[in-house]
């Protein structure tokens, strides 16, 4: 049983039609060149390496990422952390293009979804792409107001500069 926070499920399919009263979020970077950085970032990136190698706690019932798997990322510094379940809502595992999205589910600090993309295109230039809706779900991320999505913005290239490295790195993200 889902325990989605919000009923837009599988919007970041469609990065074209996300939905209203949310604040949206795309950010695309160059990871390199040819099959084995799309490879070593697809693996980084559904394999929850990208997560941990940001410094995110990650608990999560299965090594890959597939619909219906649920995790918990523990965000903050240190001892204090702060809690955010989810829930993978779509993937795909296809020659030139892998990735998952995953939604907020109850008790997370914000309602919305998240997808992490790697492609590659027909110059065999590797792609990574995260695309977002979110907006505050706590009275402590409300405070926060036009921080938070700064914040995500932020986490995000730094989401990007990590793939890259895990996809250039000698041992490739295994």
């Amino acid at each position: 049983m889902s325990t989605l926070n919000y009923p837009e499920v599988g919007a970041t399919a469609d990065p074209a039609h996300l939905p209203r009263g949310y604040n949206h979020l795309h950010h695309r970077v160059l990871l390199g060149h040819g099959r084995d950085v799309l490879e070593a970032a697809g693996r980084a990136v559904t394999g929850w390496q990208m997560h941990r190698g940001t410094g995110i706690r990650v608990a999560v019932d299965a090594e890959r990422a597939e619909p219906g798997v649920r995790l918990v990322c523990a965000i903050g510094l240190g001892p204090v952390r702060i809690g955010a379940p989810a829930e993978v809502v779509w993937s795909v595992y296809q020659p030139d293009r892998i990735g998952f999205a995953y939604g907020t589910g109850a008790g997370h600090p914000a309602r919305g979804e998240e997808s992490f993309v790697v492609e590659m295109g027909p110059d065999k230039a590797v792609w990574f792409t995260v695309t977002a809706f979110s907006r505050p779900d706590r009275w402590y991320t409300r405070l926060g107001g036009p921080l938070l999505p700064a914040l995500q913005a932020q986490y995000v290239r730094y989401c990007g500069r990590v793939v890259r490295r895990l996809a250039s790195a000698p041992d490739r993200a295994t």
